[in-house]
């Protein structure tokens, strides 16, 4: 499924200057593709919970104003 997710390579077709600085072993300061597919899943599942949260919230609201 190579079309589901973007390319998270930084380096692709840029020219040199648009790169982000470069340190000994890599990029300096960017996160790895690792970093970046976690936090894509984290990002995921923090907005599910909140859906939860706030459809938790009016389901109790629509209760109490039932008078259940």
């Amino acid at each position: 499924m190579e079309g589901l997710n973007s390319n998270l390579n930084l380096n692709g077709r840029v020219s040199p200057r648009a790169m982000p600085r470069i340190g000994d072993w890599g990029p300096a300061d960017v996160p790895t593709t690792r970093q970046k597919k976690r936090q894509r899943w984290w990002a995921i599942l923090v907005a599910v919970l909140v859906l939860a949260a706030v459809v938790a919230f009016g389901y109790y609201a629509y209760l109490q104003l039932r008078g259940f």
